[in-house]
C-alpha cells in the first residue's frame, strides 16, 4: 500500500511541476503573438493594407540585394482599375 502511495505522489508531483512551468509558457507565448500582429500591423497602413514607406524602402532593399538587376519596379498612379486591360 505505501509503494501505491509514493506513485500516486511522483506523478502528482510531477503533474503538478508541469502545470507549474505550463501557466507562464502559455502566458509568454500568447503575450509574444499579441506584439508580434501589432508589429506587423505597425508596418502596414491601416486604410489601404499596404506597407508604409519604412517597410516598403526594408522590403525593397531586401529584394534588390536579393535578385539585383532581374528587379523591375513599375509605379501605376492615377489609373482606375477598371482602364487597366491587357495588352
Amino acid at each position: 500500500m505505501g509503494s501505491v502511495l509514493r506513485v500516486q505522489a511522483q506523478f502528482g508531483q510531477r503533474a503538478l511541476l508541469l502545470t507549474t512551468a505550463a501557466v507562464p509558457l502559455t502566458g509568454w507565448t500568447v503575450h509574444a503573438l499579441a506584439l508580434h500582429r501589432k508589429l506587423a500591423a505597425a508596418k502596414k497602413d491601416p486604410l489601404t493594407g499596404l506597407l508604409r514607406r519604412d517597410a516598403y524602402t526594408a522590403r525593397a532593399r531586401q529584394v534588390l540585394r536579393r535578385h539585383g538587376d532581374d528587379t523591375a519596379v513599375v509605379v501605376v498612379s492615377g489609373v482606375r482599375a477598371g482602364s487597366l486591360k491587357a495588352a
